[in-house]
């Protein structure tokens, strides 16, 4: 339950719409709800301002449908990361007005409208578009936390004149999130270009001895641009939160 829907409910307790008795109910898992295969942390939009995510890989449809279950009495948006095809259809019968977006593996449900809370614009920029699915999960996670999201596919160091093709745009963006694979080195040109964050995602992308995504991971460590910061391999959401937090700020 987020501070909008609580003062709602406070509010019409208030001017005798509701009971106490029915607002009482509503407030009883406010802090948790144990359901046997999971503890629902209902309180995180109270004291983070955004729902618990749900990180699909690993759990069953049936886990998935009983967290979102409970949570869509009590949340405006949910998101489930890391979702295959055949638990997001599974998903999407239970509960129709979801979506899922199949390149980032995650399904959406907007129960209401939520209003925009971030204070610019969030870029969201890919080397290669074998990184899309990576940038997409960051894209969507931005978006749903309430920011104005904007992107820019396969524009990476091999052909780096396309890049400078979008300076304006990324010129104005108040946060980028640069994802990469391969060498990695994307990440540091564009920071070099902006005085914003820019938060950088290494992938998994890239033939034997990226490794998986470490290749890239050191050389965004190692980036000599002082504004980048790094997230896990693949880790679009992570990079998605991290850069509606910034935005916010």
């Amino acid at each position: 339950m987020d501070s909008e829907r609580l003062m709602q409910l406070l509010r019409s307790v208030a001017a005798r719409e509701t009971s106490v008795e029915d607002a009482a109910a509503r407030l009883q898992h406010i802090v948790c709800e144990d359901i046997d295969f999971a503890h629902i942390d209902h309180h995180r939009s109270l004291r983070k301002g955004f729902p618990e995510v749900i990180f699909g890989q690993g759990k069953t449809a049936d886990q998935i449908i009983g967290i979102i279950d409970k949570m869509q009495h009590q949340e405006n948006i949910i998101l489930v990361t890391r979702v295959d095809r055949p638990k997001a259809d599974s998903i999407l019968s239970r509960f129709p007005g979801a979506v899922y977006h199949t390149d980032a593996r995650m399904v959406v449900w907007q129960i209401s409208d939520s209003p925009l809370k971030g204070r610019g614009t969030i870029l969201v920029i890919s080397a290669g578009t074998s990184d899309i699915p990576v940038a997409k999960e960051a894209y969507l996670t931005a978006k749903a936390m309430g920011n104005q999201v904007e992107s820019v596919f396969d524009v990476g160091v091999a052909g780096i004149h396309r890049l400078f093709q979008h300076r304006s745009l990324i010129e104005e963006a108040s946060v980028l999130i640069v994802v990469a694979g391969m060498e990695g080195a994307l990440p540091s040109v564009v920071a070099g270009m902006v005085s914003r964050p820019v938060i950088a995602v290494p992938t998994s992308v890239g033939y034997g001895v990226s490794l998986g995504g470490l290749t890239a991971l050191f050389a965004m460590l190692n980036s000599c641009s002082s504004n980048v910061a790094v997230v896990n391999i693949d880790n679009g959401f992570g990079a998605g939160y991290m850069a509606s937090i910034i935005n916010r700020s």
